[in-house]
């Protein structure tokens, strides 16, 4: 029997088919190995730091985060005057709070200088937009001449769904339409994040694109949280190592969208892996781990921003699992990865000065 396929509009990329949830066992079971130092650490975690996120325990997690991730101050981020560093309450979305920014650059350099807008991880419902900051500041801002923002958003499930997308929205509009103010470069912003950041990198790029917002000049996404559905074959086959499940994946999602999981017609904002139309986008970068949950996701992201004749700069970190260089910051392969962001974002930034289109 012959089967006819009909190409996509021009532009338009299909969403990625679902693979089946019924991940045959004998096959499940059968995972990419860890890379032996990021096994060493792993092997070495507690098991509370390894327990699924359930309905019945994520206000006790998020308890337990804001008491124990390290929170520095402004002080604490000028590192003996080493940086500048303003928190600002800007406006918020309509029928919103004002949204906290988190400023920060290397003293003494002359402006505008480019901006990276930076989202943090934690899965939606913990972290914040200071912890984020020191490493930031030491791998990037400093080298490269950035000027860094990073955004408090509000948290699931206190807030779902579109509300912490809206935050980083308006903090981006804000810091775009202050340029002047802020010493940076409009023309010049890469959004960012880190696994549930790197997933509101990605919506908020789709949706200055179709708002017409501030056009970034990239997009930097680490091991992003792209998929609701829970459908690819590395969400089943790596439950259950690691250090992120289907449980704690699942309990996150709703958390976020609340009566609106699982629907049909959610909108790529909310779930970016969901989004038909990729074109038009800044170049990409995107890492994830082999062994990780996130890896077919983000892969298939990476394929569809290329489909849609867009840049994506795609890297699969062997035997990494997720928040790799995190866990494990002297790893092999940690170095490997942090070279590559910083090669990429001196690539990006070095294109964007000569006056060169960036290539991704």
């Amino acid at each position: 029997m012959s089967v006819r396929r009909v190409p996509p509009e021009p532009g338009r990329v299909p969403a990625p088919t679902a693979v089946p949830t019924a991940v045959p066992r004998a096959v499940a079971r059968a995972v990419p190995p860890f890379d032996p130092e990021l096994g060493v650490v792993l092997a070495g975690l507690s098991k509370e730091s390894r327990e699924p996120v359930t309905p019945d325990n994520l206000q006790a997690r998020q308890e337990r985060d804001a008491a124990t991730r390290p929170r520095p101050t402004a002080e604490d981020l000028r590192a003996d005057g080493r940086f500048e560093v303003t928190e600002f309450r800007v406006p918020g979305p309509p029928d919103g709070p004002d949204v906290t920014l988190v400023s920060a650059r290397p003293s003494g350099l002359a402006g505008p200088l480019p901006l990276l807008y930076y989202m943090h991880g934690g899965a939606m419902i913990m972290g914040n937009a200071w912890s984020v900051l020191p490493r930031i500041l030491s791998e990037w801002a400093l080298p490269l001449g950035l000027a860094v923002i990073s955004v408090e958003y509000r948290l699931a499930p206190r807030t779902r769904y579109p509300g912490p997308l809206e935050d980083c929205y308006a903090g981006l509009v804000w810091a775009a339409g202050h340029a002047a103010e802020l010493d940076i470069d409009a023309d010049r912003i890469v959004i960012g994040g880190k696994s549930a950041g790197g997933g509101l990198a990605a919506a908020l790029t789709l949706l200055t694109r179709d708002r017409g917002g501030p056009a970034p000049l990239g997009q930097l996404l680490l091991c992003p949280m792209l998929d609701d559905r829970n459908s690819t074959f590395s969400s089943h086959q790596m439950s259950g190592h690691g250090v992120w499940d289907l449980t704690s994946h699942t309990t996150v999602w709703k958390a976020l969208l609340g009566d609106r999981y699982g629907a049909t017609d959610l909108p790529p904002y909310a779930a970016p892996a969901r989004a038909t139309d990729l074109s038009g986008l800044p170049p990409a970068y995107i890492e994830v781990g082999s062994a990780e949950m996130f890896r077919d996701e983000d892969v298939a992201y990476a394929n569809a921003i290329w489909q849609a004749g867009g840049q994506a700069e795609l890297h699969v970190w062997p035997g990494a699992y997720h928040g790799f260089d995190g866990l494990a910051p002297r790893a092999t392969i940690t170095q490997d990865a942090r070279n590559a962001r910083t090669r990429w974002l001196q690539r990006l930034l070095g294109q964007s000065s000569t006056g060169n289109p960036p290539t991704g």
